[in-house]
């Protein structure tokens, strides 16, 4: 078992997401809360973020929100979380949510999450972040990413290790397992990052 006491999770502010993808958003909270686990996220305060920290919260856990100054002056912060962090911008956010965090966990998302994603596991493959990563696979939706990659390994864009870099879930529950029980990433892997 890994000694995670703090999660970065990545995940959408759309408010016009399906409600399961919010539910399963607020039983992560509820469940890191539980494990005595700090969310690590965006700040924001609305979607799939908002949710996740206000059940967090609820549940008696702690949230660090780390967010660019820009976003703050837009009021798109939430006001009600344990610490907020403010950063002069984007590279500077992912960079303080990475290095806060004992793993990661990405949620359903668009460009934003999407783009947060493939930085870390960018860094993992270059033995920059040896932390678990583990991608919730709510409702299927990350299947046409998986695919992707899977194609990737395929045409020899990646090597078929690379693979190994991420766990999915399909449950919150699961989530919250595997980035308890998935190895740490050994710093010799960046004798293969080369293909």
């Amino acid at each position: 078992m890994n000694k995670i006491t703090s999660v970065c999770v990545y995940c959408a502010s759309s408010t016009k997401v399906d409600a399961a993808y919010v539910e399963a958003a607020r039983e992560l909270g509820t469940l890191l809360a539980q494990a005595g686990i700090r969310v690590i996220n965006g700040a924001g305060n609305r979607g799939l973020m908002a949710a996740l920290s206000d059940a967090a919260l609820t549940a008696g856990g702690q949230v660090t929100g780390v967010i660019p100054r820009f976003m703050v002056e837009q009021g798109w912060h939430h006001t009600g979380l344990t610490e907020l962090i403010e950063v002069e911008d984007m590279h500077q956010r992912k960079e303080t949510m990475a290095r806060l965090s004992d793993a990661v966990i990405a949620l359903p998302g668009g460009c934003g999450t999407l783009e947060e994603l493939m930085e870390i596991i960018t860094w993992k493959q270059l033995g920059l972040y040896l932390n678990p990563i583990v991608i919730l696979n709510t409702h299927n939706y990350y299947a046409p990413l998986f695919a992707f990659f899977r194609q990737a390994v395929e045409e020899h864009f990646m090597g078929p290790r690379h693979l190994e870099m991420w766990r999915m879930a399909n449950t919150p529950q699961e989530a919250v397992e595997l980035v308890q029980t998935t190895p740490l990433w050994d710093i010799t892997v960046r004798k293969f990052a080369d293909i």
